[in-house]
């Protein structure tokens, strides 16, 4: 079947880059645009029109939050109620367990994945905390995983999270780490299994991927393996690395070296590695390196940058800046890590803390950013077929509506709906050719009661903190309110 689907607004390929089409249709047959032209301009069985809307190839998010919402419990504490939120040594030696059971598990990475596909992404990494596990992630964590995502329809780059150590707050308060390498070497052997069985699937939907924890947790010979492993394979690792002060002073004390060293020197740094958040390089102004090598190392190695400007800044940070990394020709794409999964509002402060980094307006543009959650994703899956809209191309497409009243007025519709919108505009999107988002809904999915069960869960999860707490705090004190709560009966 050829689909013509029809947007006011169409971002797709140009001779020099990314142009935007007025009044234009993409057609598409099975899995593939085939052309990109006017309005009835290519002869299509069914037409799709999407109206006053920008259509835009599929976003990629390559830190995919595939979790109920913990940002909103961790992400503003002091840093003393902070430390309740890790896990006590105590616990972690002797009491840690999983808040939820597999089938519960299953059911929050699918309803990660819905959220998702309703803020316009169609191609996700995943990440889900480790916090409320009994460790990391396991084999049949993954498999169940890939099958929700075959199921919607979302294309996923995963693999079980695995760990050889956890960051634990010690009984006077300070912190360390949790060594267990049995349970690392475990988690590791459970990923390379899961590789084998994504490479058995005859589907697009479903790549295998090595995805260990942070780069703090993870012992040297669980690093070299994964390099090994990588290398053998050739699937992309994505590691959480140069993502904070605490993780530069682990490395630096357990390595002797600090984290992207490390990561050359166990054979990671190259163009199958994914690097969140990237941050704390050695020019960063809260590093106390005396060098500035760290971004020209970057860019030389290929490696990419996942950027999540919104769960950076949610947490004091930002990169410095996204205007140096692209200049030296660091390959970035963009990421969410925290709830809600939506790329555009990421956009938008990361446009905005860009031009307060290098005190300049002009330091980042939204087409960057654009660019960014599209090509930039595309390349560091190494996946030329996505990210654009040009023939040939694979049919990932999203559009967001862009007359809604509340949007106020029309300038360059990339602005306007980075600006002046969020990702829940988005009202049909298409991966591989397969419609899996129309109208705003999602088929066959039950929003309503798979909100009421997250709820349900979060409230669960939000009250395992204390017990991990090193001071068995009660959620009351862990989590303050905003503001007092009062009841009164009566007239006032």
């Amino acid at each position: 079947m050829r689909r013509g689907i029809r947007a006011r607004h169409v971002l797709a390929s140009g001779p020099a880059g990314p142009v935007i089409l007025t009044d234009s249709e993409v057609v598409v047959e099975d899995s593939r645009i085939v052309a990109v032209a006017g309005r009835g301009a290519a002869t299509v069985d069914e037409v799709i029109e999407l109206g006053d809307a920008v259509l835009l190839p599929g976003l990629i998010d390559l830190d995919a939050l595939t979790d109920i919402d913990h940002t909103i419990l961790d992400s503003w504490q002091s840093p003393e109620l902070g430390l309740g939120l890790q896990w006590s040594r105590d616990y972690a030696t002797h009491r840690r367990r999983a808040v939820f059971d597999a089938e519960e598990r299953a059911f929050i990475r699918e309803y990660g994945f819905v959220q998702l596909l309703l803020h316009g992404v169609t191609t996700a990494m995943p990440i889900a905390s480790e916090v409320h596990s009994d460790w990391a992630e396991t084999y049949a964590d993954a498999v169940a995983m890939a099958e929700s995502a075959r199921r919607l329809g979302l294309r996923v780059y995963l693999g079980p999270a695995y760990r050889s150590g956890v960051n634990v707050v010690d009984d006077d308060g300070s912190r360390s780490i949790y060594w267990n390498e049995e349970l690392g070497l475990d988690g590791f052997a459970q990923a390379a299994r899961f590789l084998e069985w994504a490479a058995a699937r005859d589907t697009d939907l479903i790549h295998g991927a090595l995805l260990p924890c942070r780069i703090e947790t993870l012992s040297e010979e669980l690093l070299h393996r994964t390099a090994a492993l990588a290398a053998a394979t050739g699937v992309l690792v994505r590691l959480h690395a140069l993502q904070g002060l605490h993780e530069r002073a682990f490395v630096i004390e357990r390595f002797g070296i600090p984290p992207l060293a490390v990561l050359e020197r166990t054979g990671l740094l190259g163009p199958n590695l994914l690097i969140p958040h990237g941050i704390y390089v050695d020019s960063h102004s809260r590093v106390d390196a005396g060098t500035d090598d760290d971004v020209a190392t970057l860019a030389a190695s290929g490696a990419s940058i996942v950027h999540c400007p919104l769960t950076s800044a949610r947490h004091g940070s930002a990169l410095d800046s996204f205007d140096r990394y692209r200049a030296a020709g660091v390959r970035i794409a963009l990421g969410t890590d925290s709830f809600p999964p939506d790329l555009l509002r990421g956009m938008d402060i990361g446009v905005t803390l860009a031009k307060v980094r290098a005190s300049r307006l002009d330091a980042a543009t939204y087409g960057d950013y654009v660019s960014a959650a599209t090509l930039g994703g595309a390349a560091a899956l190494h996946r030329p077929d996505l990210g654009k809209i040009e023939v040939g191309a694979t049919a990932d497409l999203v559009a967001f509506r862009l007359g809604d009243p509340r949007d106020g007025v029309l300038d360059d519709p990339i602005r306007t709906l980075c600006m002046n919108s969020t990702g829940r505009a988005a009202e049909f999107s298409m991966v591989a050719g397969r419609i899996t988002l129309r109208d705003g809904v999602i088929p066959g999915v039950d929003l309503p009661a798979m909100t009421r069960r997250a709820q349900a869960l979060f409230e669960r999860m939000r009250a395992a903190y204390s017990e991990r707490d090193y001071l068995r705090r009660p959620t009351s004190e862990l989590f303050p309110a905003s503001f007092p709560a009062e009841y009164r009966r009566g007239a006032v």
